[in-house]
């Protein structure tokens, strides 16, 4: 059984993908900023706390918005280094974003295994990518006050779930979009653009009732400040149906 982006490693995408990221409408929101070039840490560590601490700063308990990590850190029997972390997140002073991409490195424990896991105190930010991640932040709040409210965030998808696919949470629901973040430099690869499909099937075989009013799916990056939407009435059936069958299992 696979998560949602193992399987999608996993499968041969037809030429283009499933959904080509060029079917995408694109939308710059320009705040006049440019980000540090010069960032210490992976870029899946700094995407876990932008969006983590974005839910925070949204009045998400600090706790619910870092679940996932305490989670994580409950697997190799550090909970007790993780709630010292947790109990310095105040908000985007540097030691709170400092503090939010140690706990973030507990996340691959919960979400991959323990194989991946390396020491979080060896996790140490520099003042650029603190920055960066302060920007992104409030760029992702003035993103909400545009695009918002929120409806659900955060989810997984109970009922929605197969004997291939078993796990998977996705990022936020408005009343109509689907949406995920991402902090990559480029834009939307096929590999995203599957994934959002995913989540958008799974949760319509899921417990979560709000899928039924979804009408788009929306990526938004926050490191380039671009949104990009496509109505799922644009998406083939016939997508729809080998994506269902061939790639989730239903």
């Amino acid at each position: 059984m696979y998560s949602v982006t193992q399987r999608i490693k996993a499968i041969k995408q037809p030429r283009g993908g499933y959904i080509k990221p060029k079917e995408f409408s694109v939308t710059v929101l320009d705040d006049g900023i440019q980000l540090h070039t010069d960032e210490n840490i992976h870029t899946s560590l700094i995407g876990l706390a932008v969006d983590y601490l974005t839910r925070y700063m949204m009045g998400t308990p600090v706790n619910e918005a870092f679940q996932i990590s305490l989670l994580g850190a409950e697997r190799v029997r550090e909970s007790d280094y993780a709630q010292k972390l947790l109990k310095k997140i105040k908000g985007l002073d540097d030691l709170s974003i400092s503090n939010s991409c140690k706990l973030v490195g507990y996340d691959v424990c919960f979400r991959a295994g323990l194989m991946g896991y390396r020491p979080v105190q060896e996790i140490s930010p520099n003042n650029e990518t603190i920055e960066n991640i302060r920007t992104m932040v409030n760029r992702c709040l003035d993103f909400w006050k545009e695009y918002g409210p929120i409806v659900l965030d955060g989810f997984t998808f109970e009922g929605g779930y197969t004997n291939t696919v078993s796990t998977g949470d996705g990022d936020y629901l408005t009343n109509d979009t689907l949406w995920d973040f991402k902090v990559s430099k480029e834009a939307p690869k096929n590999q995203y653009t599957l994934q959002l499909l995913m989540y958008y099937i799974m949760g319509c075989h899921s417990i979560h009732k709000e899928f039924q009013t979804i009408k788009r799916l929306g990526i938004y990056n926050p490191r380039l400040n671009t949104v990009y939407l496509l109505n799922i009435s644009d998406i083939s059936k016939d997508i729809i149906k080998e994506v269902s069958t061939e790639v989730i299992g239903y």
